[in-house]
């Protein structure tokens, strides 16, 4: 953001120059202000009321109040020396004494001094005229400023220049030049100051000379050429207005405040010489004074509050765009016939579209659904009859993109009135990732769904298969403990993995924790891994080939041992999973061995849900297992 000359003031002093470039700096700028003020003040002794000799218009407090406002107290010093050497100066070339006019010169310089406090004070120390309360403000202060001088300037001239004047007349007079002066010129100081530090665009500049001159041409009109008639029927600032709206619309402050200070100086110079139509008012010199005043002040007034209107406007827009152009949210604006007005950037990246290829044409090229579908025809409805009620919430529609792709969206339509036309403001949200996220949602209730029923049918067959095999309540509640912890082992393992998939060593280790040591389990075997259907059925045979090892084989003396080893074979296009579990050193075994719901499931489970095969032998020596399994390739 660009600093205000005040900012750029105390800048400058906060780098610390020495004591002999602060006062070069102060000297330079109390000469400039002398130069500034002499000419301005000699402009302003042209014309004169009677008896008190007080100025018609005093451009010279517009110069003093208008520099003290743009740069602070950090040049109150060379302002109040410039002022009052050019107010002696200035007032000794004229019909004063040394005394009133140093008299005048401290009126002048305190009268600067309290309006650029009372702004500072009350109003804004970074001080511009681009908004309402700031001109308010601007106004109120110069009311008060001047009100106050003028007391001290009606004394001066009633005891040392003038003592025959009334000293009410003198204090309205003084009291009206200073504030006309100020309100003309103080805001071009603001302005050339502001003009200063932003370099204006070639194009703005030659509208803003050319509307000028217009101006300047339309006063001449409005002082020599209008017809007299007109002047008791029209006000003649009503005749710039249109033109002191088109400045203050399309140009900058600078240019407005010339207007103002260049049709004050047309009117002055008209009443100076007595000519056009301000000679022909009244034959009172008084009555042709107050007439000039009024209009100056009517053009004045009316151009800073419209530039004060048209400014605040311009910055509440820009930080309605700049708030648009940095939310996440897509924002579309459309009028009553359905036509994109405006839209943001986030809209645009929504749907794919450039801001040039939307605005001006109808918004069903972006959200079809409301047009073709009843659930959400508020859109459709309204458009064609008026009366369907919007929606204040979002509701899910279908958007469509440049591509041609549909996708879901959430929308939400306020209805506002600007410049007296209806128009809708729609929030949309592009609801895609949640969709999905829904429906992994849904798929993921389903298959828990599955697996639990799954696994409660698991649960019930193996409760039944131990009930029929057990001789006891207590060897089936041992049985069916175990079985279950083996298929809960197996669902940790799965669970971990995300129920992908999980590597045959890690399963196999699992399985053997409870009864594996150091001397009596060898492991070995290449990396394989296998998915959720062959995980489940390994674990339920590895389970019954341990329980049988730990109560009637290898694990279940000391000595007895057990070796588990796996590797690939080649199968076609596929790989088979060989694994072979081999006993040693374990008690005799029986070679006659009674069928049971172990030996069974042993045999059985691997060929009927993974179509495998399994060779279970009680051969004397311990019992082996091979198993083979076709894998997938995970």
């Amino acid at each position: 953001m660009l600093e205000s000359p005040r900012k750029q003031a105390r800048s400058r002093l906060s780098e610390k120059p020495s004591p002999g470039q602060r006062w070069f700096a102060s000297a330079r700028l109390a000469i400039a202000i002398f130069a500034a003020y002499f000419l301005a003040a000699r402009l302003g002794l042209f014309l004169q009321t009677r008896p008190d000799g007080v100025a018609v218009f005093w451009p010279a407090a517009g110069v003093s109040s208008g520099i003290l406002i743009a740069f602070g107290r950090e040049v109150r010093w060379p302002v109040v020396v410039g002022v009052i050497t050019a107010t002696i100066t200035a007032n000794l070339t004229s019909d004063r004494t040394i005394w009133s006019s140093s008299a005048f010169a401290l009126c002048n310089a305190g009268e600067a001094l309290l309006i650029a406090w009372l702004i500072e004070r009350y109003v804004s120390r970074d001080f511009t005229l681009t908004r309402l309360r700031q001109v308010a403000g601007f106004l109120a202060a110069v009311i008060v400023g001047t009100a106050v001088s003028g007391v001290g300037g009606a004394l001066t001239i009633k005891l040392l220049h003038s003592p025959d004047a009334p000293f009410l007349i003198t204090w309205r007079h003084w009291f009206a030049s200073d504030a006309i002066g100020i309100v003309t010129v103080a805001p071009m100081m603001l302005a050339l100051a502001a003009l200063a530090r932003v370099p204006t665009p070639r194009l703005e500049v030659i509208e803003g000379v050319t509307v000028l001159a217009a101006i300047a041409a339309m006063t001449g009109i409005i002082i020599f050429v209008l017809p007299e008639i007109w002047w008791d029927t029209v006000v003649p600032v009503e005749l710039l207005f249109p033109l002191l709206l088109w400045l203050s619309a399309r140009c900058r402050l600078a240019f407005t405040s010339a207007a103002i200070f260049v049709v004050s100086l047309i009117v002055v110079c008209a009443v100076t010489f007595d000519i056009g139509h301000f000679g022909k008012i009244a034959p009172i010199p008084e009555v042709r004074i107050w007439g000039a005043q009024a209009g100056i002040v009517g053009v004045a007034l009316c151009a800073l509050l419209l530039a004060a209107t048209i400014a605040e406007r311009r910055q509440h827009a820009a930080v309605m765009a700049a708030v648009l152009n940095t939310v996440e949210e897509a924002i579309i604006t459309i009028d009553a016939k359905g036509m994109v007005k405006d839209l943001n950037p986030a809209a645009a990246r929504v749907f794919g579209y450039g801001a040039d290829e939307v605005i001006g044409r109808n918004v069903k090229m972006l959200m079809p659904e409301p047009y073709h579908s009843e659930h959400d025809g508020y859109i459709s409805n309204y458009l064609k009859t008026g009366q369907a009620k919007l929606i204040g919430f979002g509701r899910e529609v279908s958007g469509r993109r440049k591509d041609g792709s549909i996708f879901p969206m959430e929308l939400a339509v306020t209805e506002m009135t600007v410049s007296g036309r209806r128009m809708f403001t729609g929030v949309v949200r592009d609801i895609t990732e949640r969709k999905q996220v829904e429906r992994h949602q849904e798929l993921l209730v389903a298959e828990l769904d599955h697996r639990v029923k799954n696994v409660l049918a698991q649960v019930a067959v193996v409760a039944m298969s131990t009930r029929q095999g057990s001789r006891s309540i207590d060897e089936f509640l041992r049985s069916l403990n175990g079985r279950i912890q083996s298929m809960a082992a197996a669902h940790t393992l799965l669970s971990k993995s995300g129920w992908q998939s999980v590597g045959l060593d890690a399963l196999v280790r699992n399985q053997l924790a409870p009864y594996a040591t150091d001397t009596n389990v060898t492991i070995s075997g290449t990396d394989v891994m296998l998915v959720a259907a062959e995980i489940q059925a390994v674990a339920r045979v590895l389970h019954e080939l341990v329980t049988n090892a730990a109560k009637h084989g290898a694990l279940s003396i000391p000595g007895g041992h057990v070796s588990v080893s796996w590797n690939r074979k080649p199968n076609g296009d596929g790989e088979n999973l060989m694994l072979v579990w081999q006993e040693h050193h374990g008690p005799a075994v029986k070679s006659e061995i009674q069928s049971s719901y172990g030996t069974n499931l042993i045999r059985n489970l691997i060929p009927h849900e993974l179509g495998g095969m399994v060779e279970l032998a009680f051969a004397s020596e311990g019992v082996s297992c091979r198993i083979e399994i076709p894998i997938r390739q995970v």
